[in-house]
């Protein structure tokens, strides 16, 4: 989380506006995810360090609890063995005296040991509770990296899209479009001018016929009639 760190220590407007400049999220969002695996891994250590000092600590105010019990027995054997005839009186209470000194220490060692696992405890409840957090943390950035990356592709393509969308808009590709339909209108109309041309052509070429039709039919009847009398049929 280090690289938040540092963007939050300018002020939270700034760190905002930082943000918002920032060309590639998704390198900043691995960033951060990496420093938060940083930080998670400091936590573990830490945590291992503590929990190690706890289990010293609670194994320390075991052996002082024994060692307390230890010695209260031995004093109790002296008193006995003295009791018995076996060890001088004053020799026994002297001894019996030394071995309850050492038992007072092994208490007040074992409370020494038991106040630092306690503490230890608060401590690695603390902990857990961070590396508790960081987990959620690094999961929930990790699953909203996965989204960010999606819809970093989707606003990529739906840019490239648009923008060939604009180029071709842009471009002289509608212009020649247009070019090629005027060229075609125009071909069109040069074509049906060509047909109306033809069709007059035709017309007069017709007329011409109709007008010499009855000259063509009366060289023919003099043709004949002349044909007739060379052959004496006239009559």
């Amino acid at each position: 989380m280090n690289i938040f760190k540092r963007l939050f220590k300018i002020g939270q407007a700034e760190a905002h506006a930082a943000v918002d400049h920032l060309e590639n999220p998704i390198k900043l969002t691995e960033q951060g995810i990496r420093d938060m695996k940083e930080d998670l891994d400091k936590s573990l250590h830490a945590l291992a360090e503590v929990k190690a000092m706890q289990i010293r600590a609670k194994n320390e105010e075991v052996k002082e609890i024994e060692r307390s019990k230890e010695y209260e027995n031995k004093a109790m054997l002296l008193l006995q063995k003295a009791q018995k005839g076996d060890l001088d009186i004053v020799e026994a209470d002297r001894l019996a005296t030394e071995a309850l000194v050492k038992k007072e220490e092994a208490i007040q060692q074992a409370a020494r040991a038991k106040a630092e696992r306690e503490k230890f405890d608060g401590n690695i409840s603390q902990l857990e509770q961070n590396i508790r957090s960081i987990r959620h943390n690094i999961s929930k950035w990790e699953n909203e990296l996965k989204t960010l990356k999606a819809r970093v592709k989707v606003s990529a393509a739906t840019e490239k899209l648009n923008k060939q969308m604009a180029q071709i808009d842009g471009s002289d590709t509608i212009a020649m479009l247009e070019r090629m339909r005027d060229k075609v209108a125009e071909s069109e109309a040069l074509a049906e001018a060509y047909g109306e041309i033809a069709d007059e052509s035709r017309s007069v070429d017709d007329e011409i016929d109709k007008a010499l039709e009855g000259s063509e039919k009366t060289a023919a009847t003099d043709a004949l009639a002349a044909l007739k009398e060379k052959m004496g049929l006239n009559s």
